[in-house]
């Protein structure tokens, strides 16, 4: 009997990957045991079920850093994940790691994203006993909420790549910053997801009319570049450059290109993330979150005839609006949050 494409793949992958490569053929399996496919390795699988799942799609409509902008060509949280894998995967191949398991991570780093970017995601961590992680709800996305209720069950790579890429405002970068995590892959992610968000960031703010590249402090652009275009191209190269796996090293970056980018990043959260005129749209955006919250743990009933939430067994009805309002996207929630708290006009017929 001829081998399966899946098998020549696999086979592929052991002769060409890095020795310390995540194999498809190696993975330490899913939840719930099942066959293999004839056609695609395993991460392949991860990849097309994520990128096929309703909430990937729902991405389109949540906000990156803009609220609502007037323009096409402001990111949303769909191209922020289709430039991230870009990067990754740009990284991934120079290293002969798996651009599989890179790509199929990526998908679902941020699935478990609230409507209105980290501002709709801090009214959560307030409200939600417990807190709210957008990473955490991501690896429930995956696990539990999708296909009704069943999860995607994908593979244990991929959700610990999920579940490990998040940096927050004082994540390390260097090598071992993602230490723990159960692939090379992972890391590669984590330093992909900041790569591409300082990027596309500083060029919608310049967009936007917020700051113009000139106003990037100087050591900034002479150790990044000047462009879009240059400092992407100096961040991949850095680290493919940088990353010793011969040596048993961890993907990083060298410490100026790593203070360069650490340094970006602290002047996009002071021009950008905390600027006063896109705070000020993200406070109106966090009172109809929080409104919208606690309407729903009000009244269960009213909430399930009203919607058709209900928690799962087992669970509470905290968590199971933490997952509805999670899940919506940004028109989504403005539009249900009119309909419960702006008066219609009242119309004899």
């Amino acid at each position: 009997m001829p081998p399966t494409i899946r098998a020549m793949l696999e086979e592929q992958e052991a002769r060409t990957f890095h020795p310390r490569a995540a194999l498809s053929s190696a993975t330490r399996g899913r939840q719930r045991p099942e066959p293999e496919d004839d056609m695609r390795p395993a991460y392949q699988r991860d990849r097309d079920r994520l990128l096929h799942c309703k909430s990937f799609r729902r991405l389109k409509g949540k906000t990156q850093v803009f609220l609502a902008p007037r323009g096409d060509h402001y990111r949303n949280r769909l191209t922020h994940t289709l430039e991230v894998a870009q990067v990754g995967r740009s990284i991934a191949r120079a290293l002969r790691l798996n651009e599989m398991l890179v790509e199929a991570t990526v998908m679902g780093h941020d699935l478990g994203h609230t409507p209105f970017g980290h501002a709709g995601e801090r009214v959560l961590a307030e409200a939600v006993a417990g807190g709210f992680h957008h990473v955490l709800q991501s690896v429930r996305v995956v696990e539990v909420l999708e296909k009704d209720g069943a999860g995607l069950n994908l593979t244990a790579e991929v959700r610990d790549g999920i579940l490990r890429h998040s940096k927050g405002k004082g994540g390390l970068l260097m090598r071992g910053g993602g230490a723990g995590a159960l692939t090379l892959e992972a890391e590669i992610v984590r330093l992909a997801d900041v790569i591409a968000y300082v990027n596309h960031d500083l060029d919608d703010a310049v967009r936007a009319g917020l700051l113009t590249e000139g106003e990037v402090p100087a050591e900034i652009r002479r150790a990044l570049g000047g462009r879009h275009s240059e400092r992407l191209a100096t961040l991949i190269r850095d680290v493919i450059v940088h990353t010793d796996l011969d040596g048993g090293g961890h993907v990083g970056l060298s410490p100026e290109v790593h203070g360069a980018l650490l340094a970006l990043r602290d002047f996009l959260y002071a021009r950008v993330y905390e600027n006063p005129v896109v705070h000020e749209e993200f406070v109106k955006a966090q009172r109809i979150l929080l409104d919208l919250y606690r309407w729903c743990v009000e009244d269960g009933a009213r909430l399930e005839r009203g919607f058709g939430v209900a928690p799962r067994p087992g669970e509470t009805l905290e968590r199971a609006v933490t997952d509805f309002i999670s899940g919506m996207t940004d028109r989504f929630a403005l539009a249900t949050w009119e309909g419960l708290f702006v008066p219609r006009p009242w119309a004899i017929v």
